[in-house]
Formats: structure tokens, C-alpha cells, sequence
């Protein structure tokens, strides 16, 4: 009886964790669903009370005058090239810098790295004048560099890969490497390498999207149309004296795609990186 009774206390409680998981997950899916809606619906519906719950018939048309008021595609592409050599670039460097916080002893390694996690806390704004002071003296205003160089180092990644590090790779084995007259870098390629891929596809999916969704600093830095990046390239779709949601709706819902096509590829990955210390005994 008592079996009986512990069996429907934890189905109740798969229930309610299901209803929970179900209510969580319509409330992330429901505001792009919102954006897709919008995106597809002309001015008049969107403005209208109560406004459309369902998708209409103006995507083409809304995205034809996304293309026509502003040079998505290029736009697209500029986004795509920064944010896949950023991401490449931090994923490698920081990589580097986690292993060898996490497996090296050095003088000072204690301070560089609490130095490395209180430049977390300061907010980015605050650099944003001597940044662009740097930048102004090497000449590369409305160029890429300045974009890309600046993010290719990433106080968090390099935490997040030195944790992962420490604990997913045993030191005997670093050690055991060294041994069979491995160098340091071997060690880090044909060792780390391979164990911290899934940690590699949660930093690439934060960088990705921290790079993509950046406003602030390409607005600064890059003066020409044929170098705006998407989120800089959307602002041109807003008007001072008449205002079309549909099509302003229908570039943002277009240009989040590719942040949703990455995530996806990297999802398995993504959550085995999250719960890789949760199954060990």
C-alpha cells in the first residue's frame, strides 16, 4: 500500500514538473511566435484592438520592403563574417588561456585571473571612449578590425574554459603527456582539444549571439552602409513620421533566424557542456 502511495505521489510530481516545463516553454516560444505573427500581418492589423493572434498573408510583401528600404542581405553577411571570426577567434584564445590557468603554474597566474574576472564587472559602456580613441589612431573607423579585434578576448570564456578544464581533465593525464615529451601546445590540441568540444559549443552559441545582437559599438565605429552590421543596418527601417511595424517586424523576425539556426546545431552539445558535471559519481 505504502508502494502505492509513494508510485502517485511521484507521478503528481512528474505532472506538475511537466505542466511547469510546457508553461516555460510557451512563454520562450510565444514572443518569437508574437514577432512572426507581426511579421506577416500589414500596419493596420497589427494596430488594431484585439490585435491578430494568428499569421497573416504580407510576409513577402513586409520582407520586400525590408530588402527595399535597406540592404539586408548585405547586412546579413557583414553580421555573419564578424560574428563567425569572433567567435572562432575567442574560442581559440580563450581556450588557450583557461588551459593554462587551469594546468600551468606561473608567477602571478592567482592575480591575472582575479584581474581577468573583475574586468567582468565593469560595464562595457565605460570603455567605449578610449576604445574608440585606439581605434581612431590606427585608422580603422567603418573597417571590420575594428569590430572583430576587440572581441577576440572575452573575460568569461576564458573563466568558463577554465573551469571546464580543471574539472574535466585530470592533471595525471596532462602530466602522464608531458612524459612522453609532448609540448605544451600538444598537450593543449591532442588532449584538451577533443574533451572540451561541448564547452567549445556553449561558449561559440554566448559569443554568437553577444557579437550578432551588438548595436552599440558598430554603430560607433562604422560609418558606411556597406558596412553596417544587421542590427545597425535595422535602424534605417524606422521612421520618424510613419511607422510600419509589419515591415520593421519582419527584418528583426528574419534577422533572429540565424541566431536560431545555430543554436539548434549546437544544442546537444550545448546542454551535454551544462550537464557534463551533473552525471558524474
Amino acid at each position: 500500500m505504502s508502494e502505492k502511495i509513494k508510485s502517485n505521489k511521484v507521478s503528481i510530481s512528474k505532472f506538475f514538473v511537466y505542466v511547469l516545463l510546457v508553461v516555460a516553454s510557451f512563454l520562450s516560444i510565444f514572443p518569437l511566435y508574437w514577432m512572426f505573427v507581426m511579421a506577416t500581418n500589414h500596419n493596420s492589423v497589427i494596430n488594431s484592438v484585439p490585435p491578430a493572434f494568428i499569421p497573416g498573408s504580407e510576409l513577402v510583401t513586409n520582407f520586400t520592403n525590408v530588402i527595399n528600404t535597406i540592404d539586408f542581405m548585405g547586412a546579413i553577411l557583414n553580421s555573419l563574417i564578424v560574428s563567425i571570426v569572433v567567435t572562432i577567434g575567442v574560442l581559440f584564445l580563450c581556450s588557450l588561456a583557461g588551459f593554462a590557468f587551469a594546468k600551468f603554474d606561473f608567477k602571478g597566474k592567482n592575480f591575472l585571473f582575479v584581474a581577468i574576472l573583475v574586468t567582468m564587472m565593469i560595464p562595457p559602456q565605460l570603455g567605449l571612449i578610449p576604445q574608440y580613441f585606439i581605434i581612431t589612431k590606427l585608422d580603422w573607423l567603418n573597417d571590420f578590425k575594428a569590430i572583430i579585434v576587440p572581441g577576440l578576448i572575452d573575460a568569461f570564456g576564458i573563466f568558463w574554459m577554465r573551469q571546464y578544464i580543471s574539472s574535466n581533465i585530470p592533471n595525471e593525464l596532462v602530466e602522464a603527456a608531458k612524459i612522453d615529451g609532448c609540448t605544451n601546445f600538444r598537450v593543449y590540441w591532442n588532449i584538451a582539444v577533443p574533451v572540451i568540444i561541448p564547452a567549445f559549443a556553449t561558449l561559440a552559441i554566448i559569443k554568437f549571439m553577444y557579437v550578432w545582437n551588438d548595436f552599440l559599438w558598430p554603430l560607433v565605429v562604422l560609418r558606411e552602409e556597406s558596412s553596417f552590421t544587421i542590427q545597425v543596418a535595422l535602424r534605417g527601417l524606422i521612421d520618424n513620421y510613419v511607422r510600419d511595424n509589419g515591415m520593421i517586424l519582419s527584418g528583426t523576425f528574419w534577422a533572429t533566424v540565424p541566431l536560431i539556426v545555430i543554436f539548434l546545431l549546437l544544442n546537444r552539445l550545448f546542454i551535454q557542456s551544462l550537464t557534463e558535471g551533473a552525471v558524474k559519481s
